[in-house]
């Protein structure tokens, strides 16, 4: 049968330049050699249908119709296809492995396509479509040479296009002509009549999902908080992405509600989606996160001490609680879709709480004690000057507190002053365009004006993007650089050990909560701990832009492995214990 197709056809394949064509269960010609699917079709005369007439299975534009008003026709997933490609080429401009677009991320996304149903999989000819349910992991491609070109393509190929079957896109047609709901988009109206209960429909959130679960399976050194603040940034197209849209693909009413973000990403709502898209996707065990890997809390935490300008010796310290708890193997730290069994790992969080947790144990942190300390350190420094100078806990608050407080401002002035209106107008015919724009020329000069009559500074620059957000230099002569100095004021040697001063360590929490009850591990107010510790909770919840409560709850966790011997034969009532 497949010969009598391809009889005619003697054209070479583009990328192994054999002759040897076949014909998919969906009517398209692959070699057979490196099963590469081309875009030619094969005409079928079926006698179920009128005399003589075709049936051909749809390729890449053929459903691509221009509108009266200049636009084509184009789904809701196609759309998000265009911002996973801007994000990709946007992560592989910041520096992220090149293969990520191609190799990694399109792969994730087309499966994605596939076991939603939304693309790559065979529909009846009668099957409206419906909301683009999640349906069950047993959906398969048409062939086994389509399932190739599944795997075999990649962004930078696609532009946008989907390869769907004929019956999708005429069921969608027929659905689009009969609804009276405005939008640009075939099927944005049926997209958003979906249940509310499926967790997995795409959402703009869900597009930094799919991104940072390339990062994680490449275990590039980019954490969450990177990614996001890079977001917030402009590094990466998030915030008003539309804009980036082809003139053609017109965005109307409903399409506004789907790809329009009117709030930042969340933390929390990017990882959760990540770990539910990673079960979904059915996908196999991460590569292991060892520790020669960025991720892991050996790595990170010498880069949170450098950033948050603490001494270089609490290194030893972090590593020596790692160690002890066993947090830096590679069975706890690599990620297994679908093991409940096993909590999931927030990198960077994991890094910082470990640090809390190492302050805690040398400076104790109860409002006294670190202050004690402070002034002995001081005294010392003030009358010997040989040798390296001794931390001083007071000085490194007022040096930490000035430089916090001046960026917090500043990044609350910018998050005030943002205009969610885009920067490029929508305009949905050729008529209003000249309209829309002249409009819009004259309020950006009104804005002009109007800031120049009241001396407004202009908006400032797009930040160069860094994976540090503070500078601190050794070569400082004001002294506000930390890293070299020595913790031997809170240190002491016993048994040619160094262990540390301090013998007390008081409890975040005697017992964890229920999380799937509770909602979190702990109970964070700032009125029921000391200031000193919601201080260095403030510093690290801005270097990572989350809330501090998240930073706690990891602290609470670390607690309770360190000192899991002595809370079982400590009295429940004392939240004090001896080291």
């Amino acid at each position: 049968m497949d010969e009598e197709a391809t009889r005619d056809f003697n054209e070479r394949c583009a990328q192994c330049s054999e002759v040897n064509w076949g014909v998919t269960d969906g009517g398209r010609f692959y070699c057979r050699s490196c099963h590469n699917v081309i875009e030619r079709t094969r005409e079928v005369v079926n006698s179920d249908f009128l005399s003589n007439s075709r049936v051909q299975t749809i390729s890449k534009g053929l459903r691509k119709q221009e509108k009266k008003d200049g636009g084509c026709e184009w789904y809701v997933c196609e759309g998000f296809q265009l911002v996973l490609k801007k994000q990709a080429e946007a992560l592989e401009a910041l520096g992220v492995c090149p293969q990520m677009k191609d190799e990694i991320l399109c792969k994730f996304w087309r499966h994605y396509l596939q076991k939603s149903k939304q693309a790559y999989c065979n529909r009846s000819d009668g099957e409206t479509v419906k909301a683009l349910p999640v349906c069950d992991s047993s959906t398969d491609v048409d062939s086994e040479a389509e399932r190739s070109s599944l795997l075999h393509s990649s962004f930078s190929e696609s532009e946008g296009d989907l390869q769907t079957d004929c019956s999708f896109a005429s069921s969608a047609s027929r659905v689009s002509e009969n609804t009276t709901v405005f939008s640009g988009s075939v099927d944005g109206s049926i997209y958003l009549m979906k249940n509310h209960k499926e967790k997995l429909r795409m959402t703009m959130p869900m597009t930094l999902s799919f991104c940072y679960m390339a990062l994680l399976w490449l275990r590039e050194p980019m954490t969450l908080s990177d990614l996001l603040r890079f977001v917030v940034e402009g590094h990466i197209p998030y915030l008003n992405v539309f804009q980036h849209f082809p003139e053609k693909m017109r965005l109307r009413g409903l399409d506004l509600k789907i790809f329009c973000v009117e709030s930042w990403p969340v933390y929390e709502e990017v990882h959760t989606k990540m770990l539910e898209l990673a079960a979904f996707l059915d996908l196999p065990r991460f590569p292991d996160v060892t520790d020669s890997c960025f991720l892991h809390p050996d790595m990170l935490c010498m880069k949170y001490l450098m950033e948050a300008n603490l001494p270089d010796e609490l290194h030893n310290w972090t590593c020596r609680v790692v160690r002890k708890i066993s947090i830096g193997e590679a069975d706890f730290l690599t990620l297994v879709p679908g093991n409940k069994s096993t909590r999931k790992v927030k990198y960077d969080v994991l890094a910082v709480a470990v640090i809390v947790v190492v302050l805690k144990l040398l400076f104790l942190l109860d409002d006294h004690y670190e202050w004690s300390l402070s002034d002995f350190a001081e005294e010392r420094n003030k009358n010997n000057k040989e040798g390296g100078p001794y931390f001083e806990f007071k000085k490194w608050y007022k040096v930490i507190k000035c430089s916090l407080d001046t960026e917090q401002k500043k990044l609350d002035e910018e998050r005030a002053k943002y205009l969610w209106r885009c920067d490029k107008p929508l305009f949905y015919s050729s008529k209003k365009k000249s309209k829309v724009l002249k409009r819009r020329q004259m309020v950006l000069n009104l804005q002009n004006q109007f800031g120049k009559l009241s001396g407004s500074l202009q908006p400032a620059e797009k930040p160069t993007p860094s994976s540090f957000q503070f500078s601190w230099s050794e070569e400082n002569t004001d002294g506000s650089c930390f890293h070299g100095h020595s913790l031997k004021g809170v240190l002491q040697e016993k048994r040619g050990l160094l262990t540390a001063k301090n013998l007390d360590y008081w409890l975040c929490t005697l017992k964890l909560c229920n999380e799937q009850v509770c909602g979190h591990l702990a109970h964070y107010r700032e009125l029921d701990f000391p200031q000193s510790y919601h201080f260095v909770l403030r510093l690290f919840s801005f270097l990572l832009r989350i809330q501090p409560s998240y930073i706690h709850d990891e602290v609470c966790v670390i607690e309770q492995k360190l000192f899991h011997k002595k809370l079982n034969d400590k009295p429940k009532h004392n939240r004090h214990i001896r080291k």
